[in-house]
């Protein structure tokens, strides 16, 4: 016991970082995702992923944490679908969206996609005008009345803390743009087609420190008009941007809750010896 208290006084000191005591409650949260029995296997049967358990609340930022190679980018990826992709893996158990559970087979993939958007741990803008990285969802919808295009990319723009930096440029080449530009311009491409969950697949670690804070800015303002799940290695980021925090070690969920009791309190003597550096 004396162990753990000790261990204790050198968790993250919340309110240097800005944050208060906790304020939500799993609960009294509107559910947006649910993760039911959830196994992943690759290459012959090797599991990824245990019997994963838990709820995403809606409209609130749920962080993953854990050592690499623990399955956080694992299961984000399931969200959308992104491992179909890749050769011999296969998913049991379900994932429900509003209540239905994503992996049916009558699901259209492409059309979850765009309820489900990703932004990936490198920014990866098209060789487009930035006009038309932000229009390009849009058009493949079929959408090109300019008008409309025109809206919707100033919105998206603004709404991803861009538009002002960008806005008597919108016809040069995106790649032009510096690396924490060129993210918020991918968030934008994303929130343009209006999804209702964000995956973020470390958004934040090719960047410097000035773009990566405003990355954790942008998120806590997408926040009440989007589900948010981030998976990060930075506690310390884990901490500033989310409601919600996940620890996963070896495929497993070891402990999911509250951010700030997760951090000062965990319920779990591997999320404390993680959180106090003892592995990982």
């Amino acid at each position: 016991m004396t162990q753990l208290n000790t261990a204790r006084t050198h968790s993250l000191n919340f309110a240097a970082l800005g944050r208060s005591e906790p304020t939500f409650d799993l609960q009294h949260e509107t559910i947006s995702l649910e993760v039911k029995n959830l196994n992943l296997y690759y290459d012959n049967n090797k599991q990824a992923l245990h019997n994963i358990n838990m709820f995403i609340p809606k409209r609130r930022v749920t962080a993953y944490i854990g050592p690499s190679g623990c399955g956080k980018s694992t299961l984000l990826r399931c969200f959308n679908r992104m491992n179909d992709l890749v050769d011999d893996v296969k998913i049991t158990g379900e994932i429900l969206l509003d209540g239905e559970n994503i992996y049916h087979q009558a699901v259209n993939v492409a059309d979850l996609r765009r309820r489900i958007g990703m932004v990936f741990q490198k920014p990866n803008p098209f060789p487009k005008t930035i006009y038309e990285n932000v229009a390009y969802g849009l058009r493949l919808q079929g959408i090109n009345a300019r008008r409309l295009l025109d809206d919707v990319v100033e919105k998206s723009l603004k709404g991803a803390a861009l538009w002002d930096e960008v806005k008597d440029r919108l016809h040069e080449n995106a790649l032009g743009l510096s690396g924490g530009q060129q993210q918020r311009l991918v968030i934008a491409r994303a929130i343009a087609i209006e999804p209702e969950v964000l995956l973020l697949d470390e958004p934040a670690s090719a960047l410097d420190p000035i773009s990566t804070l405003k990355i954790e800015e942008l998120i806590n303002e997408l926040k009440s008009d989007y589900t948010i799940i981030i998976v990060t290695h930075n506690m310390q980021q884990a901490a500033r941007v989310s409601d919600y925090t996940a620890f996963m070690y070896l495929g497993e969920l070891i402990e999911f809750g509250n951010t700030t009791t997760l951090f000062t309190n965990p319920a779990q003597k591997q999320t404390e010896d993680y959180i106090t550096g003892r592995y990982g």
